[in-house]
């Protein structure tokens, strides 16, 4: 089997097992590694010092994986049929806006699944070969080799875009020793003079085209943020207590989107539009249980207490509101408390 005949079976695979698109790219990224320690030297990467950790392996796949001479992309659409719509939640403050990624299956579990079993199918009809697959698991310039790949441009809010697919989507990758017949890059770039996920961002943390501060980002201060929200963000914060999805709701490419057929990312026990109080409500072994399987569950019950309360303090002054937050008002954990009497002194009650 030669080049182009391995490289087209893999694609026909990938959309076999669930995949939308899947493109073949090199491991060159040069450009982009002086961007990303460009970002990393000026602070934007927050507590997130796992980015600084792994150094240049995250631009540099053969370093990460020695051997690697091609990268296979893959993406896997995820937005979920009969789902409240995000506006609908999003306008009325009583209810928790969870980020539309997040209400089914964690998706790491399942495209780490598909992945392997590509790389199965693969090795049946090729015979051993080198290979390392991944799904937000490891230090990645995941978007840059999609592009490279083919699989679309990076938008002006730094996710991937597909003119024909917007970017309700994952991506996931297969670093390989294989020869494959590389994919031509994604060079155009479609935003044009369009702003609307930069002006729309509720925290302007996307301080330029293609650069954002995750210390600003509500995704990054909702889920990678393990210690106090900043005071001055948390009115801006609304009712999103699991990421945020403004960008990529106001991005006109998204009328393109389309919804997912897998089962497993439906929304489970009603996230899509649950209230604020109810998800306050929850105990401990609660939150464990009606996260199970679901990405949702890696922040732990402290920081999900942590935002919902922040929800509460930015929700209708109510006596469900003002009594969920005093029924915590003694929470073992200092920062839940600390979140909680915020909260409370934005209804003027102590």
């Amino acid at each position: 089997m030669d080049q182009s005949q391995l490289s087209s079976h893999i694609k026909s695979w990938g959309i076999e097992l669930g995949f939308q698109q899947v493109g073949i790219t090199t491991t060159a990224l040069e450009e982009d590694e002086a961007y990303l320690l460009n970002w990393l030297k000026e602070g934007r990467h927050g507590e997130m010092s796992y980015m600084q950790r792994h150094g240049t392996k995250r631009s540099r796949p053969s370093d990460l994986v020695p051997g690697t001479i091609s990268v296979i992309s893959l993406r896997m659409d995820y937005l979920a049929p009969s789902s409240k719509h995000p506006a609908q939640v999003l306008n009325n403050k009583e209810l928790a806006y969870v980020s539309r990624y997040a209400m089914g299956r964690d998706y790491h579990k399942l495209m780490r699944q598909r992945l392997q079993k590509l790389a199965t199918k693969i090795e049946t009809q090729y015979g051993q070969f080198g290979y390392r697959c991944f799904v937000d698991s490891a230090p990645i310039l995941e978007k840059a080799l999609a592009r490279n790949a083919g699989l679309g441009w990076i938008g002006k809010h730094s996710n991937l875009i597909n003119p024909k697919a917007g970017s309700w989507f994952f991506l996931g990758e297969i670093y390989t020793d294989l020869p494959l017949e590389i994919d031509k890059p994604f060079t155009e770039h479609h935003c044009g003079s369009c702003n609307a996920c930069i002006d729309i961002c509720p925290t302007q943390a996307i301080v330029g085209p293609m650069q954002v501060d995750a210390r600003r980002c509500i995704s990054y201060l909702t889920i990678e943020l393990r210690s106090s929200i900043p005071e001055e963000f948390r009115k801006m914060i609304g009712n999103r207590v699991y990421g945020c999805d403004d960008c990529q709701l106001i991005c006109p490419w998204n009328k393109f989107a389309k919804n997912t057929e897998e089962e497993d990312f439906r929304v489970r026990n009603g996230l899509d539009a649950p209230t604020l109080v109810e998800l306050f409500a929850w105990t401990e072994a609660e939150f464990l249980k009606n996260t199970e399987g679901s990405a949702i569950r890696r922040i732990g019950y402290e920081c999900w207490s942590r935002n919902i309360a922040v929800g509460l303090g930015n929700a209708p002054k109510t006596d469900e509101t003002i009594s969920a937050l005093k029924a915590r008002a003694n929470d073992p954990s200092d920062m839940v408390r600390e979140h909680v009497s915020w909260a409370l002194a934005q209804h003027k009650c102590h």
